[in-house]
């Protein structure tokens, strides 16, 4: 087994492509048990590569969690609290930082980080907020969400594709691979996935096992089917290009999954989207590379702010301000189960806030709020309760005081940072837009007509007008 990358090593520096399902709960796959979903793919590398059981999103929902895997900060430190917020171009963002350092970079799929809500449509080329704006040389990429037969912006030229998202999405980032691997450069890849989130629309063949379940469900499962098959082809394009022991294959979900689908998406977890309990905030996570990550499984502690500083310690790149807050934390020392601290306790908690609530995860122990402002907390010991079903406060006091401290701090931070003080200017660029519809935006106008009858807009189209 080779022995880990370092930064004295840049002709060796790995391929990264990050790869993000779209609403997938920690126990939609198979290696978590689930009752009838078979995920074959993802088993797969979850048994090559290092699996990580108790691994966190951003927040409990998907443009805040974007937001976090290319700052390495939480999110309301990068101004997108909320789904549809525009990331602020003063952030520092992870492909910026690999595309300085001679890496080829591109994003596919859902980026919902330019401060438009609504179904994902194609992103326009004068959007000042396009993935290109933040690093990404290539781009093919929706504003959110994107589902079957999806409409896609390559760098602004709209194309429309057949078949489902996830088989056209991995097809398209495995033919743009085929170029960069004919380059000296390493490359970054970002796949974003716009599977299974709502509306679902799974082929027949697809759904097929689910054909006891409600339609719904039927087709929310019927999607995964396909992720997990696009997943394989992606594996499967690496091994054939013979980059597979050189590539970090890193797998997550964007939040927790989601309510009123049966059988459950949340394995057992309390809450689910939209909570800050287990089941909307932790995720299934899969790190692979062949002959550098050792085959195992972990329960150390980990989140999408751990992204950003892991893969530039692989890259050899220095985070240029030192000074800015981050919240993550290199996971390096995981590949290896025998290296030095492999086992140690995490020594950085892993810290969220949404809305009025917030969480702090120290190891084995969660403090949790649902209203903040209103001073209750509820304490959790994870290892015991993964439930959340019995709170521990009055058991361990102290605990619960230190950790409420502990938060404490964090948030008064992340208000400094919401606020702008961790910019060279210390505020907030003044021209940074609140979230908006793009069928409002004038640009948008000329498309609305003819996109009326492709049934993703249709319906919304007519109810927003």
């Amino acid at each position: 087994m080779r022995p880990a990358l370092s930064a004295a090593e840049p002709a060796s520096r790995p391929n990264i492509v990050l790869v993000m399902a779209d609403d997938q709960g920690w126990g939609e796959t198979g290696y978590n048990g689930h009752p009838i979903l078979k995920t074959p793919h993802l088993d797969a590398m979850a048994a090559a590569g290092l699996r990580l059981d108790r691994f966190y999103a951003g927040a409990p929902v998907c443009s805040p969690t974007r937001a976090a895997v290319l700052t390495g900060r939480n999110c309301q430190r990068a101004g997108v609290p909320e789904h549809g917020y525009a990331l602020r171009h003063q952030e520092i963002t992870l492909p910026q930082l690999l595309a300085d350092a001679g890496y080829q970079t591109a994003h596919f799929g859902k980026w919902h980080l330019d401060g438009l809500r609504g179904p994902g449509v194609p992103i326009l080329a004068s959007d000042p907020f396009h993935p290109g704006t933040f690093g990404f040389s290539h781009w093919l990429s929706v504003t959110n969400f994107y589902d079957r037969d999806p409409l896609l912006s390559l760098e602004g030229e709209f194309v429309g594709y057949l078949g489902d998202s996830s088989d056209v999405i991995i097809d398209q980032a495995l033919t743009h691979i085929r170029q960069q691997a004919g380059n000296d450069q390493p490359f970054f890849d970002v796949i974003w996935y716009g599977t299974p989130h709502s509306p679902f629309r799974a082929s027949q063949d697809d759904r097929r096992a689910f054909s006891d379940l409600d339609e719904n469900s039927q087709h929310h499962y019927g999607e995964l089917v396909a992720l997990d098959r696009s997943l394989g082809t992606l594996r499967a394009g690496l091994r054939q290009l013979g980059l597979q022991e050189n590539t970090l294959l890193w797998y997550c979900s964007d939040n927790g999954g989601l309510p009123k689908i049966e059988p459950p998406t949340t394995g057992g977890l309390r809450g689910h989207k939209g909570t800050i309990f287990e089941g909307g905030l932790r995720v299934p996570c899969v790190m692979e590379w062949p002959g550098t990550i050792q085959p195992r499984r972990s329960s150390y502690p980990a989140s999408v702010m751990d992204i950003l500083p892991t893969v530039l310690e692989l890259a050899g790149v220095e985070y240029p301000e030192p000074q800015r807050p981050r919240d993550g934390i290199s996971l390096t020392k995981l590949f290896h189960p025998d290296a030095e601290g492999a086992d140690a306790e995490r020594d950085q908690p892993i810290c969220f806030r949404y809305r009025g609530a917030a969480a702090i995860v120290d190891n084995d122990w969660k403090l949790l709020s649902q209203n903040v402002a209103q001073g209750q907390f509820q304490l959790y010991d994870l290892s015991r309760d993964v439930a959340e079903a019995n709170d521990a406060a009055a058991a361990a006091p102290e605990r619960a005081k230190s950790l409420e401290t502990k938060l404490q701090d964090w948030l008064a931070s992340v208000d400094a940072s919401i606020a702008g003080k961790d910019y060279p200017s210390g505020t907030v660029d003044a021209n940074h837009p609140q979230p908006s519809y793009w069928v409002d935006h004038p640009d948008y106008q000329p498309y609305l007509d003819r996109w009326q009858s492709r049934w993703q807009y249709g319906d919304w189209i007519r109810r927003r007008r």
